[in-house]
């Protein structure tokens, strides 16, 4: 039987990742298991039964602390949790694909199932004092995380994904 818990691990630098990660667990309730990517460890791949990424994009590409997170865990849980779920929220101050695309080929290789349409949350922080500033997202936002942590958890509990 496969898990029910929902990993959620993100980072921030600039908090809005943060507070997009928070949203969705508020919204899976007690199936989230809400992590900081430095916390996560291989046995926490192991005992979910689905996980969303949830971080920025940083020069194109998924943050440092996301990347060491996929780095730690990559071999160990290789070939133990292929067709289980996954979703993804970048926090992004142009278009946030350069990080999509990062961990969708991570996905692929453990062979994980995409079960939301990614979402990608455009700052539009362009200057260094607004990419550097903390950033606060709309309720409308804030409440499309909680409907996808909701959704997640939902499909974990009855066995569709």
């Amino acid at each position: 039987m496969t898990s029910t818990q929902l990993l959620i691990a993100w980072h921030s630098r600039t908090g809005a990742s943060e507070a997009l990660a928070q949203a969705a667990s508020e919204g899976a309730g007690d199936a989230a298991l809400l992590l900081g990517a430095n916390a996560v460890t291989p046995e926490h791949f192991l005992a979910a039964g689905g996980y969303l990424f949830v971080c920025p994009e940083n020069l194109a590409t998924m943050s440092g602390e996301m990347k060491e997170m996929f780095d730690r865990c990559y071999y160990p849980v290789l070939g133990r949790i292929e067709g289980r779920a996954y979703a993804t929220m970048i926090a992004a101050g142009s278009d946030g694909e350069g990080a999509q695309r990062q961990i969708d080929r991570i996905a692929t290789g453990w062979r994980l199932r995409r079960v939301a349409e990614p979402v990608i949350v455009n700052t539009s922080a362009q200057t260094p004092e607004q990419i550097m500033a903390r950033k606060s997202l709309s309720h409308d936002i804030l409440e499309d995380a909680r409907q996808l942590g909701a959704a997640m958890a939902e499909g974990l509990c009855s066995g569709i994904f």
